[in-house]
């Protein structure tokens, strides 16, 4: 086969993954990334001598990523170092009742039964039908839907039983466990998608079925460095990688994606393009709306999306060494909290939030006896129109506030070094996600499979789509699968073996 070209636009971690694949089987893959750093929402914020991770914290599933570097033909261990987490988080009920949950069963007794009696009966429970139900809906998820007969493959067929997609996660979960904050503990994960558990379809229940089954990870240096290392295999293997190139526009020929033009004029043509931007961004941004039948800009003002993100980054001049490195605070009235989030007008004056302490674990992250505290709060997307100027430094101290009294960061104030803030609106105008919807389109039953924009893209020829925008959805691991199955879609069109 003549080497084919293609044209990648965006470095995140679904592009990325595309680009090794693609670059290991020959392919001339050339990226083009917007921003002066790769990894899109998986890319490394330093301030000082601090470094964190921008978005996601959790490694889950890392055999998928295994299994994309060892078709590459090398081992994802010769570029990053990883450690398993125990416990995988720690999780702060009202009343200062904790959890602290893990995959040792003789901790996970101790700890369900101490919190709930009769609780690690039904633990068990749930994780021997959850396994069947996560062995029976993977490989679905490791299909392209881009035909309405994908939904009559034998897989998805076999799987039907098991899809819990009538129903919510909550309401899966009420199977196992009696007590509300036993189950909130099974279903907070939703919030991986953006989502609330009494409105995430039950499918996602494997969700944390994936953390108790296969662990949760450390990427030691940040989970930025899991697009670091793909970038380098990547090139290794002759793949180029542009930054600061930003995409003007896809170029359109008879219906066909034949290049991109560049914000300097210049023209690239290529075989393929790959679309790695926010999903709904590039259609408004890098796509002329003339060529757009099915994705236009009032089916993606109308479409659903996830929530978005409060982020505080501190730099602390102090060691938390009793605190874990995952943490979930939860509000006195969770469900309450969601829902004000959830309806996307509202945010909860009792909030609950997640902490990553992630220096107990990895000190090569901060200074000697230093370290880095990130502190996420899942917030309305910017349909709400929230004034996140106006409220930003006073929402800035109500986190403080809930760090030093109910999460245990004691007198956090006193030692700041270093300090950022990411509110909805800067996820939206400075790192281009729609609606500062960080989790991107909702996973709702008809935003899923082949209802989510398709992974050979179907607006125009030659045209591919990876990240959280498209199937299998958000999530590092889904959103590597992305990437899989696309290059797979590109290899059988070119009848190479994957």
């Amino acid at each position: 086969m003549d080497k084919k070209q293609v044209i990648v636009i965006g470095a995140g971690p679904g592009g990325l993954a595309a680009t090794l694949l693609l670059a290991s089987k020959g392919y001339r893959v050339t990226v083009f990334e917007k921003k002066d750093y790769i990894g899109g929402r998986n890319s490394p914020i330093k301030l000082g001598d601090y470094t964190f991770d921008m978005g996601p914290t959790f490694f889950l599933m890392k055999d998928v990523l295994e299994d994309i570097f060892h078709f590459a033909g090398r081992s994802l261990y010769d570029y990053v170092e990883i450690k398993e987490l125990d416990p995988m988080y720690r999780l702060l009920f009202s009343g200062n009742r904790t959890l602290l949950l893990s995959r040792d069963k003789g901790k996970m007794k101790q700890t369900l039964e101490s919190f709930y009696p009769g609780s690690y009966e039904g633990y068990l429970k749930y994780l021997a039908k959850e396994k069947k139900k996560y062995d029976k809906l993977i490989p679905c998820l490791q299909m392209p839907y881009g035909k309405v007969t994908d939904f009559f493959k034998k897989q998805l067929i076999t799987s039907i039983p098991y899809l819990d997609a009538h129903t919510s996660i909550y309401n899966v979960l009420s199977r196992y466990f009696d007590n509300n904050d036993t189950r909130i503990a099974f279903t907070f994960q939703a919030k991986y998608i953006g989502m609330s558990p009494w409105e995430a379809p039950g499918t996602f229940s494997i969700i944390s079925y994936i953390e108790h089954g296969g662990g949760i990870f450390h990427v030691m240096g940040g989970l930025n460095n899991l697009s670091q290392a793909m970038a380098k295999a990547a090139q290794e293997e002759d793949a180029v990688i542009h930054t600061g190139s930003p995409v003007k526009k896809i170029i359109i020929e008879n219906r066909t994606a034949v290049g991109v033009e560049l914000e300097d004029g210049t023209i690239e043509k290529a075989d393929y393009v790959i679309i790695n931007a926010d999903f709904a961004h590039a259609m408004t941004h890098i796509v002329d709306p003339r060529n757009i039948r099915k994705w236009t800009a009032s089916k993606l003002e109308n479409s659903r999306y996830s929530c978005s993100t409060f982020m505080l980054y501190l730099g602390v001049n102090k060691i938390y060494d009793r605190i874990p490195h995952h943490n979930i605070i939860f509000s006195d009235d969770y469900r309450k909290y969601v829902e004000d989030m959830t309806d996307q007008t509202t945010v909860s004056e009792d909030l609950s939030f997640y902490v990553q302490n992630a220096s107990v674990t990895d000190p090569s992250l901060a200074p000697e006896g230093k370290s880095t505290i990130y502190v996420l709060v899942p917030v309305p997307n910017n349909k709400s129109r929230i004034d996140w100027e106006g409220k930003k430094a006073d929402f800035r101290n109500r986190l403080l506030d809930l760090l030093e009294n109910k999460a245990g960061f004691q007198n956090i104030r006193k030692h700041i070094e270093r300090e950022k803030v990411i509110t909805p609106l800067e996820w939206e105008n400075e790192i281009d996600v729609y609606n500062g919807a960080t989790f991107n389109l909702a996973h709702n039953v008809a935003q899923m499979l082949y209802f989510r924009p398709h992974n050979q893209f179907e607006e125009f020829k030659n045209c591919y789509l990876v990240g959280g925008g498209t199937h299998p959805g958000s999530g590092l691991p889904t959103i590597y699968e992305s990437g899989r199955i696309t290059a797979d879609l590109i290899f059988k069109k070119d009848g190479l073996q994957n």
